[in-house]
């Protein structure tokens, strides 16, 4: 697995502090995680802070030796925060300098990045072009960007829109802005799904099959930040997933595969650094999904990628018409950056399994794997369409062929046996958190069938619950779309650890369960195209 920096004369984080006035103070590390952003603090009687004219959420430069960060500023009153002749750095901000806890800066007024022209013309309606988008992604991975100023970015481009060629571009400039690996194979295989759906674990069933098959599939993924697990949440039960780059090279060449968390490699930074402030504002632009996934899978290594698209009232893409035209972009933009991409409409209209949240879903897993008969059907049937359709990849299979091959790798337990020595290679956990000890089932207020279920509203149940910081906290669904209840019939249990979030969850239900029910069971709308 070779790295390499794309663009290595892109960052000035080392670059002097520029001429003008600059004041040495004392260095004091404020422990306060600031989450990707760069946060310095200054006392109000600060000589500095009055002398220079700082004021509050502004920038300024922060120096030490030939280490150089920029910094908004924070006004504090509390000298038992920062000193009169201290400044104080965030836990992000002070990592980057290193200096010691007492070390000697420099402070000074920064400059606005230059790059905020470009993002003054897109908040105007301009185009942009390849050198503005390069020089905003630079800006933002070198912590040039306050969280404000990327907040202004993402709404312009969410806002005024990208045509598909400035997604492109955006694309290539994230994807430039960090190391990319070499797998020095001519096919890596990976697996997306845009998210939107709660339980969706079938990258952990995806992976050791198309694994098992020989294929190379180094599955790199992120933790959750809205949703109640993310896959490293839900792997992090069985294996340890924060792996050092030298030994995922070693395992993943070994054993073909892997399921780890994409934080241990420098991959597309920027787009870590813009979820940090879309997330929180509920942007979710077409053209920003599609930079951020692609510019990470090919900063993984991948050749090919299958994309899976659920379409369904709550899903994150409810409209037929949305998720032709998000597939389309997909595989424009793909095709340009000599991906080869085939993107998949499946059906959203309800999570995929039985459990959301992290002890819950990897029951789930398990229970596939091991062909055990209480497995949930959905979640199988959809792993093995998933398999099948990667393992086509696969020059030597004929079209059509995926799914039997998958299915046998599955029910022969070599799957079982490839995910055991991936858990292994990884690093096994012993002891695996239980269950939440305080539970409560939400039941069925009258008869009929079970005709809609709320993807957002369960998965944001299983956050109150406290899903994924509490591992075993999460919603266990006894009831799935056509199935005939009765009043008092139970649809499904939640679990909490803290008496807090039980509190939270059984407040939320209070008003509705998040199921409809009705006499008949209307048809899928959506083409699911496996």
């Amino acid at each position: 697995m070779n790295h390499e920096r794309i663009d290595p004369e892109a960052s000035t984080a080392t670059d002097p502090v520029s001429a003008g006035s600059t004041t040495r103070l004392r260095l004091r590390r404020v422990a306060i995680d600031t989450y990707h952003e760069n946060v310095a603090y200054l006392h109000r009687d600060c000589g500095v802070y009055r002398a220079e004219g700082f004021q509050a959420l502004a920038k300024i430069r922060v120096a030490c030796e030939d280490r150089v960060i920029e910094a908004v500023l924070n006004v504090v009153d509390d000298d038992r925060i920062v000193g009169t002749d201290e400044l104080g750095l965030s836990e992000q901000a002070f990592e980057q300098i290193c200096v010691g806890d007492r070390g000697e800066v420099q402070v000074a007024q920064a400059e606005p990045p230059a790059s905020m022209d470009a993002v003054r013309r897109k908040i105007g309606g301009h185009r942009l072009t390849q050198e503005d988008y390069r020089a905003i992604t630079r800006d933002i991975a070198d912590s040039r960007y306050s969280k404000m100023e990327m907040a202004a970015f993402l709404v312009a481009t969410g806002q005024n829109g990208l045509d598909r060629d400035e997604v492109f571009m955006l694309t290539r400039a994230m994807l430039e802005t960090g190391t990319r690996i070499d797998w020095n194979e001519p096919l890596v295989a990976d697996k997306h799904c845009i998210g939107g759906i709660p339980g969706n674990r079938t990258s952990m069933l995806v992976v050791p099959i198309v694994a098992a098959h020989g294929m190379l599939i180094p599955k790199t993924s992120s933790r959750a930040i809205t949703s109640p697990a993310g896959t490293a949440d839900t792997m992090e039960l069985l294996a340890k997933v924060d792996v050092e780059p030298e030994t995922l090279d070693r395992l993943v060449r070994h054993e073909r595969g892997c399921l780890a968390w994409g934080g241990t490699t420098r991959l597309a930074p920027v787009d870590d650094l813009l979820i940090s402030v879309e997330r929180p504002l509920g942007i979710d632009s077409q053209g920003q999904m599609v930079a951020s996934i692609l510019s990470k899978k090919l900063a993984a290594g991948s050749t090919h990628l299958l994309l899976d698209i659920p379409v369904g009232p709550t899903a994150k893409v409810r409209q037929m018409r949305e998720a032709m035209q998000l597939r389309k972009l997909f595989e424009y933009v793909g095709d340009r950056m000599g991906l080869h991409l085939e993107a998949i409409i499946t059906d959203g209209r309800q999570p995929i399994g039985r459990g959301i949240g992290p002890v819950l879903e990897v029951r789930d897993v398990l229970l596939v794997l091991q062909n055990d008969p209480a497995a949930p059907v959905d979640l199988r049937e959809k792993s093995l369409r998933l398999a099948g359709r990667i393992i086509e990849f696969d020059p030597d299979v004929r079209g059509g062929q995926g799914y039997a091959i998958a299915r046998e790798i599955l029910e022969s337990g070599r799957a079982l046996t490839k995910m055991d020595r991936i858990i292994k290679a990884q690093g096994e956990r012993l002891q695996r958190p239980p269950l939440g000890r305080l539970s409560f089932v939400v039941q069925a207020d009258s008869s009929g069938i079970v005709t809609a279920i709320d993807n957002y509203f369960l998965a944001r149940l299983a956050r109150l619950a406290g899903a994924p910081i509490s591992p075993g906290a999460g919603v266990d669904l006894l009831r799935k779309l056509g199935e005939r209840v009765e009043p008092g019939d139970e649809l499904y249990r939640v679990y909490a650890e803290f008496p807090s979030n039980f509190e939270f969850a059984r407040d939320f239900v209070a008003n509705g369960s998040g199921y409809r029910l009705g006499e008949t069971v209307l048809p899928s709308r959506y083409y699911v195209d496996y």
